[in-house]
């Protein structure tokens, strides 16, 4: 039949969950079932989890997938499944995607492009499958079909691109196009970043059009194993039109895209396009009844809040608040705690436990949300979000003499407004009794003069002890509230303000999530027709970020510690991102901020950068995990390494020294002889 029902499926998965993987597996083939689908595509390493690492190695982790596997096949009566796995042939480990057509394995597709940047480490653990390439692989007692393969169902051509083969220039579907396929599977584990899905919709729509084929796209749903979140991003085109696109950041544990394909209509656009005969044992045939299918009209649309002008900022909130869900849910905690000083960055954090509940509730309902969280038993019994909220989200401002009224109205009003609980004590004392202990040891009084810096971490780690007692007496995560323009700079107190289980925020720079918390609080995100805001912000978002470590009349602010929060992230970008030297950086700085602020000024942040760039790099080391947002993320262990001891730059700054006072002095001397 020329036309077919198909699907994409993304799966909510955890490294190594060898049951609940399988069950969602076969949770969503008997949908898809349900549904009259006749070919479902399920993600990369659905069987095993994609962040697995160095388990990848073990045996018992291969042994298990392949008994998953056969678990999985007994459930395909009536329909064609992918799904993927790790798989050791010839003594090598190999990433495929294995084809199964009713309760028979057909063979194993293995990957040939392995990403091995930023984020990835494939090529630690498995090996790349050469194109062209075809093998006998047993399983059991029987073999199979292994490598680059395409099969042919009953006439039905099926072949693979897995996730990386279709970013490279030479991918597989070029050659699947010159064999004449029908449909492209391409299951992925595709980390979500900041507009990432703009780019996978153009290569999916360009594959389609280019090899004349139905293309159908799945990945990964949630937040897998810790860092890594996946937006469940899934699509179906067909020879240039996208006619299906799935929700994304969706809280259930799987979801169905479907669309109704044309395998004559591709086939006409083939047949108008000259391709060289292919060659080679490539084929893999075999039967399969399709059903019959009706013809149905479809073009994909954007969600409401991909279509609304604000889609950083959907997307910030939605990634950030699936993968506090996720980990909240996958360590079998019990709520959340954060210290709640009534800055922007805590405040972030506990907007966001809040905003969590909230877009939940939207995807799959508040009863739906509380099984997934069943083990926590005290929220069962309430029925409305500030009941779940009051349980699951624990505050406290710890207050000093340095504190400020505002802050503390900023840090209550904001719990009020989404219900968390929220505990204020007062912590001078505990730092006066520090103080006092250590100034009886050295004989002389601490002053702000000469132990300005000392006197301010004290107060931040003083912190720490009664906030950690707090999240164990509840059995909670305690979320660490650093954000990025504080992490390139170690602007914070290690074992003080950094403490916590997860660092939500550190993904993000301070600029831009000001900006965001005004957003959350006067629009907020879109769904179903209405917004969700919160509004408990509108005090927050009057105050200059401060650390409150001084005393009042020094008047502290971030800023005028640091230098412009704008300044320093445009820095970071250019002498992070782009691994520009210090004099290439303040090049950039002077064009960027021509006119708004002086060379001097200018000179002086990046030089200032720099320094604390290169020794704070500790720092970064023991930060707790980060959400991945985008490539300028600082974590060193998924992402940006940099030395714990280097040269700290001193000759590079030396040169930015020199240019700086040349093209000054050239400057005046031009003046005056003119």
């Amino acid at each position: 039949m020329p036309l077919l029902k198909v699907a994409a499926g993304t799966i909510n998965t955890t490294p190594l969950a060898w049951e609940a993987n399988k069950k969602s597996i076969i949770d969503a083939i008997e949908d898809a079932r349900q549904q009259n689908i006749s070919l479902l595509c399920l993600p990369e390493l659905c069987i095993t989890g994609y962040g697995c690492d160095d388990a990848f190695y073990s045996q018992n982790t291969l042994n298990q997938a392949l008994e998953s596997l056969h678990d999985i096949v007994n459930q395909t009566s009536g329909i064609v499944v992918s799904v993927g796995l790790p798989l050791r042939f010839n003594n090598k480990i190999y990433n495929t995607a294995c084809l199964i057509a009713n309760k028979r394995i057909l063979g194993f597709t293995a990957k040939q492009h392995l990403p091995n940047y930023g984020l990835f480490y494939e090529d630690r653990w498995f090996h790349r499958w050469p194109s062209g390439a075809r093998e006998e692989i047993k399983v059991g007692d029987f073999s199979y079909p292994i490598g680059d393969l395409v099969f042919d169902l009953s006439g039905i051509r099926i072949a693979f691109e897995i996730c990386e083969d279709a970013w490279v220039a030479l991918r597989p579907g070029r050659s699947h196009f010159e064999r004449g396929v029908d449909i492209i599977l391409n299951p992925s584990a595709s980390p979500f970043a900041f507009h990432k899905f703009m780019t996978r919709e153009r290569f999916v729509i360009d594959g389609s059009r280019s090899f004349s084929c139905s293309y159908v796209y799945t990945n990964l749903l949630g937040n897998e194993s810790g860092r890594l979140i996946f937006d469940g991003d899934a699509m179906i085109a067909s020879d240039g039109t996208l006619l299906a696109s799935s929700p994304r950041f969706g809280y259930a544990d799987y979801h169905l895209t479907s669309a109704v394909v044309d395998t004559d209509l591709t086939r006409l656009s083939h047949s108008q396009i000259k391709s060289s005969l292919p060659t080679g044992n490539w084929k893999v045939a075999d039967t399969f009844t399709w059903p019959e299918t009706s013809p149905a009209y479809q073009v994909a649309e954007l969600e409401p809040f991909e279509r609304g002008g604000f889609l950083k900022e959907e997307e910030f909130a939605r990634a950030v608040c699936l993968a506090l869900f996720d980990y909240l849910r996958k360590s079998r905690s019990q709520g959340f705690t954060i210290s709640l000083s009534g800055g922007a960055d805590s405040c972030a954090c506990v907007a966001l436990c809040g905003l969590m509940i909230r877009l939940a509730d939207e995807s799959i309902g508040l009863e739906a949300f509380k099984q997934k969280l069943s083990y926590i038993k005290k929220i069962q019994a309430e029925t409305t979000i500030e009941g779940i909220a009051k349980q699951l989200i624990h505050s406290i401002y710890q207050g000093t003499e340095n504190s400020s009224k505002d802050t503390y109205e900023s840090a209550e009003s904001l719990a009020e407004s989404i219900g968390a609980t929220f505990y204020n004590v007062n912590i001078n004392g505990l730092v006066e009794t520090y103080k006092g202990l250590i100034e009886q040891q050295i004989g002389r009084d601490l002053t702000w003069e000469p132990d300005d810096i000392s006197l301010q971490n004290i107060q931040a780690r003083v912190r720490a002890p009664s906030v950690w007692l707090l999240t164990n007496l509840y059995g909670h995560l305690l979320l660490a509230t650093s954000n990025r323009s504080e992490v390139a700079v170690g602007y914070c107190t290690m074992d003080g303000d950094t403490a916590g289980s997860i660092s939500p925020i550190a993904g993000i720079d301070k600029h831009w999530l000001r900006q965001w918390l005004v957003w959350l609080e006067t629009i907020g995100c879109h769904v179903k027709g209405h917004h969700i805001k919160i509004e408990g912000l509108k005090k927050v978002n009057s105050l200059q970020p401060t650390a409150e470590l001084r005393p009042k009349d020094k008047m502290q602010t971030d800023e005028k510690d640091l230098m412009p929060y704008e300044v320093l992230d445009a820095i970071e970008k250019v002498a992070i991102r782009d691994k520009k030297s210090p004099v290439d950086c303040f090049k950039f700085m002077e064009v960027r901020f021509e006119g708004k602020y002086s060379r001097e000024m200018l000179f002086a942040s990046v030089d200032r950068f720099f320094k604390l760039w290169s020794r704070n790099q500790w720092k970064r080391e023991r930060y707790a995990p980060s959400f991945h947002l985008d490539d300028l993320n600082l974590d060193p262990r998924s992402w940006c390494r940099f030395p714990i001891l280097s040269g700290g730059f001193e000759k590079e700054l030396e040169e930015l020294k020199a240019y700086y006072e040349g093209k000054s002095t050239k400057g005046r001397k031009g003046k005056i002889g003119f």
